[in-house]
């Protein structure tokens, strides 16, 4: 092998491992040959070469099941992984996703988020400081802040052309799914309400630090995470309603009265 074939086979497996991080994908048959489709659903798919992913699970590097292709966080850190530098500055771990239609597991980085950090951190009884549903939570609020384009733009907007007119980023360019996406972060953020959605937006969608949102706040030291708590709490029965206010699948009406109560016609 040339040094400049290894060269592009090194950024071929760099490429597969960044794509497979953010959790597996399935796998198909590219219209060439020597590529193959992997398909990671919202994530969109990418074309590979067939050989390099040969080659990465022959090595252990990836796993293979059921048609679907995952990273091996043990077999990505081995010496020789494309990967290797930047594995040992990441807290890779896995996390259960909820699909819809089943649970599935993905690698995760927890120190990319704030919401991560906490995830790992114990209280005095040794329970995690999150749950997994606040977690989950959180983490819904960012993908639909990140779909939605809500980031505020640092630079010019080089995707639209000059002459097509289109610069300002209005919400006439924007696509069904990114505005539905903004009317989901509308809706749970008011259900939130203004005095704990603050922290969810500088915490879940901007990742600021605990230390960073309590000094622009001016809150004591170590109370961030306290209200962060709370604020993600209500926003995970937002997304999803405790079961014990529910009866038999529907709402259950709660009201004063003896066991014989009966409401009369009049309302009186």
């Amino acid at each position: 092998m040339t040094a400049m074939a290894a060269v592009d086979t090194d950024r071929e497996r760099s490429r597969i491992e960044r794509f497979l991080s953010r959790g597996p994908a399935r796998v198909t048959v590219a219209a060439v040959e020597a590529k193959l489709l992997l398909d990671g659903g919202e994530r969109c798919s990418v074309s590979v070469d067939r050989r390099v992913v040969k080659a990465m699970v022959e090595q252990g590097t990836l796993h293979l099941s059921d048609g679907s292709l995952a990273l091996n966080l043990a077999g990505s850190r081995q010496k020789g992984s494309a990967s290797a530098f930047q594995d040992q500055h990441r807290d890779l771990g896995t996390v259960a996703v909820d699909l819809g239609n089943g649970r599935e597991t993905a690698s995760v980085n927890w120190s990319e988020s704030p919401l991560g950090q906490l995830m790992r951190r114990k209280t005095r009884d040794g329970q995690p400081f999150l749950s997994g549903e606040e977690y989950q939570a959180g983490e819904r609020l960012r993908a639909d802040f990140t779909r939605g384009q809500m980031m505020p733009r640092l630079g010019a907007n080089w995707e639209a052309s000059v002459a097509s007119g289109r610069r300002a980023g209005g919400v006439a360019e924007l696509t069904d799914a990114a505005l539905a996406a903004r009317l989901r972060v509308e809706h749970a953020i008011g259900a939130v309400g203004p005095k704990l959605s603050g922290i969810l937006i500088d915490v879940c969608c901007f990742l600021k630090g605990m230390e960073t949102v309590e000094i622009e706040r001016g809150w004591p030291a170590r109370s961030a995470k306290v209200v962060l708590k709370a604020a993600l709490g209500v926003l995970s029965r937002h997304y999803d309603p405790r079961p014990s206010s529910r009866a038999g699948g529907r709402l259950r009406t709660l009201h004063w009265g003896t066991s014989d109560y009966r409401p009369s016609i009049d309302g009186s």
